[in-house]
């Protein structure tokens, strides 16, 4: 199957909303009516949220068809210790190389608290503090994803998260796979729980007999899972409302058009509803990724499922010049965009909106997913334009500190006084100035 080929030719200037309308003209990921699981998702979730245990083990039965009590809920050392006598030793390896390099790049991330001070008495700062418990949802399922259940256990380790509660779907039979249960471990996971979709998030949002409530609710799921996340937020923090995978490539004439196919079908791979995007300038390179891509599918294993995405939401865009390019970029904002030109690092400068930008041709998205060390768990849905990628800034809370001597408190009693009569709010202004007046105060 040849995905087209359209030409990007701009009315006026590339401007983003010309280039946002040109997108959304162009594919179809925005279609889909999520009415029915809404609805369906709320009424789980508030059916946990009432019944506790009662509802989470209903739920997994008829879901996963798996028979979960109160007892076998929980995973015991003694499995933990089976998944890692099952799993490869190169496996375990790899995971545990991985680790060490997530968790050297978001050491980085860490922020300090602060105290700055005046000689007149007042001091203000911040106090960072992690939160107290983050639950992490894994995919359960024929597939094991151990990467991503790293992206979102390390990073709550550095940031000092002291209960990482994991839920993952069970088998038929109430096993989990082992893959997913010794990247856990060796991730640093203090609980895990056998229990997955929408139940199991209301379950980490609201408690239930068996699952004790956190305060923050990460990691990737289907539909059902996206949903809930969306109706706990407010008693539990989320990460964010994540959508399908997508990568955008833009590239020039010195690109080699066989890379660029192959990271195009790396994404492509995930899901039917995935968005696979080239924007080049050279038409001759556009053909021959149109070509490579037919022949490389050819010999994928997901044949399907990719067919499937670049049927919906394949593209390769010509553009006259290398300016009409990033302005589409920056319009569509990708989770993914890499720069295949002569000079990428040069044109980064370009680059507005994006969840991580992999330079030049040796850095396929690939490397980000498994083990460069950035965190994988980006925006998509062109939120990059207001979502950051998942960091340690996601499981830490600030609070602000201010301590004021009565001299200091004096300079600045003019102008508070002055906004709190402008708002109607005399209360305010009393408490200021009160602690003008002559004598004692309680707390200087």
């Amino acid at each position: 199957m040849l995905i087209p080929i359209i030409q990007f030719e701009p009315q006026t200037q590339a401007c983003a909303a010309e280039a946002r309308a040109f997108i959304l003209r162009h594919t179809t990921r925005d279609t889909q009516d999520d009415t029915q699981v809404r609805i369906d998702t709320e009424r789980i979730v508030e059916d946990v949220r009432q019944n506790g245990d009662k509802a989470l083990f209903e739920y997994t039965k008829k879901f996963d068809n798996a028979d979960i009590t109160a007892d076998t809920i929980r995973i015991t050392y003694a499995e933990i210790e089976a998944a890692m006598n099952a799993t490869p030793p190169e496996l375990k390896e790899t995971i545990v190389h991985a680790t060490e390099r997530i968790r050297r790049y978001h050491e980085r991330q860490r922020q300090n608290s602060w105290f700055d001070t005046s000689n007149e008495g007042e001091i203000l700062g911040q106090v960072v503090r992690p939160v107290d418990a983050v639950g992490i949802y894994v995919p359960g399922g024929k597939a094991a994803y151990p990467s991503s259940l790293l992206m979102n256990i390390v990073p709550a380790q550095v940031a000092g998260v002291e209960r990482v509660a994991m839920v993952t779907p069970p088998a038929a039979d109430g096993t989990i796979n082992p893959t997913t249960l010794a990247a856990a471990t060796i991730a640093g996971a203090t609980e895990i729980y056998k229990i997955g979709g929408a139940q199991s998030i209301a379950a980490l949002a609201f408690g239930t007999e068996s699952v004790p409530r956190v305060d923050k609710i990460v990691g990737p799921g289907n539909i059902y899972v996206t949903m809930a996340k969306r109706a706990v937020f407010g008693y539990a923090g989320i990460d964010s409302i994540a959508g399908p995978s997508e990568i955008v490539i833009i590239a020039d004439e010195h690109a080699n058009p066989i890379f660029v196919a192959a990271d195009m079908l790396s994404q492509a791979e995930h899901d039917e509803r995935a968005s696979s995007i080239l924007i080049t300038t050279s038409s001759i390179l556009a053909e021959a990724v149109q070509n490579e891509l037919t022949r490389q599918t050819a010999t994928l294993s997901r044949q399907a499922i990719i067919n499937a995405s670049l049927k919906a939401n394949g593209l390769i865009i010509l553009t006259d010049n290398l300016d009409d390019a990033f302005h589409l970029s920056n319009a569509i904002a990708p989770e993914h965009l890499e720069i295949c030109t002569s000079d990428p690092f040069t044109h980064l400068t370009y680059i507005r909106h994006a969840g991580a930008v992999f330079l030049g041709n040796y850095t396929p998205e690939p490397l980000g997913d498994y083990m460069a060390g950035p965190n994988h768990v980006l925006p998509t849905d062109s939120t990059a334009r207001f979502f950051s990628p998942l960091s340690v800034d996601d499981f830490i809370k600030k609070t602000s500190v201010l301590s004021f001597s009565k001299k200091a408190m004096a300079q600045l009693a003019p102008d508070v006084t002055n906004f709190a009569l402008s708002e109607g709010l005399t209360a305010h202004a009393n408490a200021i100035t009160v602690r003008l007046q002559d004598g004692e105060t309680s707390c200087e």
